[in-house]
């Protein structure tokens, strides 16, 4: 499946460019009289960024009403679409840079998948599918149009029940 608007904007570069502005100065509160080596990755990255230019908030702005259109016209066909939720298995808590297909990528672009929703506010859901060889979850997402989230649930309940980890339960006694 394609859409259009996902491949003329890249819903992370969007979602950085409007979140800086938006979000810059709570971090900034948040974070004074913390040292460097105290915050998180997301806030240090946060912090160095430089502020948005009015004019580069104005076309990110646009560029979100483009992937709002771009799900919309989807959505007039199709009632969900279903992506994974990372290009690859989940990875271990703290990893920053991960190989992928030969590439050194930085962990942050792994969200590629789920930032398009945050940009466009758009309904989802995520729930593991499958295990990776080395034990670690890999997930799926049901994305719907505004407003849809019963269909959601009940593409959830219906992929629950073909799922080859029903009723995995985590062992916390072992």
């Amino acid at each position: 499946m394609s859409i259009p608007a996902l491949e003329r904007d890249f819903a992370l570069d969007v979602f950085n460019r409007l979140h800086v502005m938006e979000m810059k100065p709570a971090f900034r509160a948040a974070t004074a009289g913390r040292r460097e080596d105290e915050l998180y990755k997301m806030a240090r990255t946060m912090l160095s960024l430089p502020d948005t230019a009015m004019d580069d908030y104005i076309e990110g702005e646009q560029a979100a009403e483009r992937l709002r259109d771009g799900y919309a016209a989807y959505f007039r066909d199709y009632d969900a679409l279903i992506t994974q939720v990372l290009p690859i298995p989940a990875h271990r808590h703290g990893v920053e840079q991960l190989v992928i297909d030969g590439r050194t990528v930085d962990a942050t672009y792994l969200q590629a998948a789920t930032v398009p929703l945050n940009v466009t506010g758009l309904p989802g859901l995520s729930m593991r599918f499958g295990t990776s060889t080395d034990g670690m979850p890999i997930n799926v997402q049901i994305i719907g149009g505004w407003r849809t989230e019963p269909t959601i649930l009940h593409l959830a309940s219906l992929l629950e029940e073909v799922s080859p980890v029903r009723g995995l339960r985590p062992n916390l006694l072992g």
